[in-house]
Order: C-alpha cells, then sequence, then structure tokens
C-alpha cells in the first residue's frame, strides 16, 4: 500500500495540536489539508484526500475522526506492484516533544540529500516563529527550507501551544523561562536532542534563530544551552533578562531596556537583524543582546569593528558591524535594516511579518551559522 505522506503529515500535525493547542487549532490545521493549500506558497494544490470537507467546518474534530480519516488516506496497490521513485524534495514532517516541563508540536523538514558539502553527519537549524505565527507561515516566510535543501541543513520548528500563550508567543518574559532546565528552554532543548538522535545530526552544528518573541527565546537556548548549540540567530528579539513578567515585557519592548545587562559568562557566537523602523520591538533590544552574546570576557566597545554599509538587491539599505576577536576571527554580526519594521529581513510574501525589500536574513544567518562549528572539547 502507499501512503499521501503530505495528507498523513498534517494529519500528524493535527493530531499533535488537538493534544497539545485543543481541538480548535486541530481543526483548523485539518481545513488546511482538505482545502489542498500549499503552506510553502499558500497556492492551492491538488487535493491529497477527498474527505467531507464539511467535518471540519462544523463542530471541532475528535481524535477517534482523525484516526478514520487517516485510515482513509492509505491507498491499496496491486500486490507485487512497487511504488515509484521517491521524490528528490525534501520531507516536512509533523511530530510532538512531551516531557515534565510539558509537551509541543514541531514540524520538521528533511532535504532530499546532504547538499553540496555531503558531510558524513547534518547540520540541524531550530527555528522560533513570532508571535500570531505558525511553523508553516514561519518556514513559508524565511524560505529556510530552501537554503536546507543547498546545505543539506535540517530544519526543525517547534509550535509553540495556545495552551500556553494565547497569542502564539514563545514565553521569553517568564523567569521560569529564562534559565536551563526548566520552562520552555527545557522543552526546546530536549525536542533538539530527540532530533539529533533520531536523525543523527552533527552535534558541533546545531543552531538556532528566531524572530521577534522567537528571537528572544532563540537567545535564552543559546546562553543556557552552550553545550548544545554552536551559534545564535536573534531577528528583531530582545535580550535575556529584560523582563521578569508581561508589563516589563511591554515596556522593553517599546522603549528598549531601562538598564544594562549582564553579559553572559561565555562567548556566543550571534549574528543579529533588527528593522530601524521597528516599532514593536526597539531595536535598542537588538544591540543589547548582541553585547550580551560577546561574553564577558570581551570588551565590545574595545573589540576590534568593521563596519559595512551596503544595499540589497531587492532595495533596503542596511548597517553592517562585523565584531573580531583578539586572533582576527569574526564572532559577531550585527545588521540594522534602514527603513524595515517588525519583520524578517528578505523574507517571501507567502509568510507573515516579512520585508521581501531587505538583505535575506535567512542566507546571512545560514552562512554565520556555517562558518561557526561547535569547539568540541
Amino acid at each position: 500500500m502507499k501512503l499521501n505522506e503530505d495528507f498523513l503529515a498534517r494529519m500528524r500535525e493535527a493530531t499533535a495540536l488537538l493534544r497539545t493547542a485543543g481541538p480548535i487549532a486541530a481543526t483548523e490545521a485539518i481545513q488546511r489539508a482538505l482545502s489542498g493549500q500549499d503552506a510553502e506558497t499558500g497556492t492551492p494544490r491538488a487535493p491529497a484526500h477527498q474527505a467531507e470537507s464539511g467535518r471540519a467546518a462544523g463542530k471541532p474534530w475528535t481524535e477517534s475522526m482523525l484516526d478514520r480519516t487517516v485510515e482513509d488516506a492509505v491507498v491499496h496497490e496491486p500486490q507485487g506492484r512497487q511504488s515509484g521513485p521517491a521524490s528528490q524534495q525534501g520531507q516536512f514532517l509533523s511530530g510532538s516533544w512531551s516531557e515534565k516541563s510539558g509537551t509541543r508540536a514541531y514540524r520538521l523538514y528533511v532535504p532530499a540529500s546532504s547538499g553540496t558539502e555531503t558531510p558524513a553527519k547534518r547540520p540541524l537549524i531550530v527555528m522560533l516563529h513570532g508571535c500570531k505565527q505558525d511553523p508553516d507561515d514561519f518556514a513559508a516566510g524565511t524560505g529556510m527550507n530552501r537554503l536546507a535543501d543547498e546545505h543539506g541543513a535540517l530544519v526543525l520548528y517547534p509550535a509553540q501551544s495556545q495552551n500556553a500563550n494565547g497569542s502564539n508567543c514563545w514565553n521569553w518574559f517568564e523567569r521560569k523561562s529564562q534559565r536551563r532546565a526548566g520552562g520552555e528552554p527545557a522543552i526546546l532543548a530536549g525536542m533538539t536532542r530527540h532530533i539529533m538522535q533520531e536523525y543523527d545530526i552533527d552535534p558541533a552544528r546545531v543552531y538556532v534563530a528566531g524572530l521577534s518573541a522567537g528571537g528572544a527565546m532563540a537567545g535564552i537556548l543559546a546562553a543556557a544551552y552552550p553545550d548544545l548549540f554552536a551559534a545564535v540567530g536573534i531577528h528583531s528579539g530582545l535580550p535575556v533578562g529584560a523582563a521578569k513578567d508581561v508589563a516589563s515585557a511591554f515596556g522593553v519592548m517599546k522603549n528598549g531596556s531601562p538598564k544594562e545587562l549582564a553579559a553572559h559568562d561565555h562567548a556566543i557566537p550571534v549574528i543579529v537583524f533588527h528593522g530601524d523602523r521597528d516599532h514593536t520591538v526597539h531595536p535598542g533590544n537588538g544591540a543589547q543582546a548582541l553585547r550580551q552574546c560577546l561574553g564577558t570576557d570581551v570588551d565590545p566597545d574595545r573589540i576590534d569593528t568593521r563596519i559595512v554599509k551596503g544595499k540589497a538587491e531587492s532595495g533596503r539599505t542596511y548597517t553592517k558591524a562585523i565584531f573580531h576577536d583578539r586572533a582576527g576571527a569574526p564572532v559577531a554580526e550585527h545588521w540594522v535594516v534602514h527603513g524595515s519594521g517588525h519583520s524578517w529581513s528578505g523574507g517571501s510574501k507567502a509568510g507573515s511579518y516579512t520585508d521581501p525589500k531587505g538583505p535575506d536574513a535567512s542566507a546571512e544567518m545560514m552562512r554565520f551559522f556555517l562558518a561557526h562549528p561547535r569547539r568540541m572539547d
């Protein structure tokens, strides 16, 4: 028998959402699957499965209804007949991860090949979406899956649960989620380790990046788990410890942190993107997040810095600051995109919160990441 893998992946996503985010979110995922809408491009495609769409439009689905729909997606072939060759496109899979701190669903992109480098083990990029986004939206907007095909990297997109945050924001402002071995960082680190084991990932090339609340959580993960993440990408995000609750979070987002936050005990290779017209998260937050990542042993005012001004082919100008350590190696980059707001620079209109006119943040992050493997002592 042959399975419609795309449809089944979406049903597995709906099952995970039913358990973690509730029946409404699961119903929305089923409606997307039944409508035949492509999450990567937002364009219609041939229906993956002919089912009674009225069921999705009515009351929220139950898990037994999901099971029956998945069973209907099995297509039996004549005995002795071999399936055709596998697609050269990668797989966009769905799953979930649970531990004592909680459960989160995820999407995982696995490229068809190992890319141009053909390494024995592949890199892994963990991508954390922003508020009011989900993994499919974030993947479509950033275009990171296309880059993953080029470089043979896997891309993990954890999904925030609406039960944990009604706006799908990662809870970067909660004290319990600003440290190791607790709250959402523990869930995300555990999920990352799980994927590493399942797919034989190169432990020296595991990276994390995010947008807005996802960028703030990416910074937390990099600081809390230096033994896991080799480098971090913070887009329109905030520094670790800038807020302690919802009220202080809004204040920091609007005005930047009112105080100088402590640098991390260890230096973290970091690439920061921020639009200078961002009225949702003050651009000063990006600068502070970068200073934190330089670590306590580096004075950011004395470190060797090179300033580059340029213009993206699509229209935006930018200023890039490149920071070098005492040995002359680049350890951090700070991209300020002029005229850009609260959006992923160089992203696609297929996703939300993107600015197609800016320099390609996804490509620059991928470049920076692969140039910074973690030292394996």
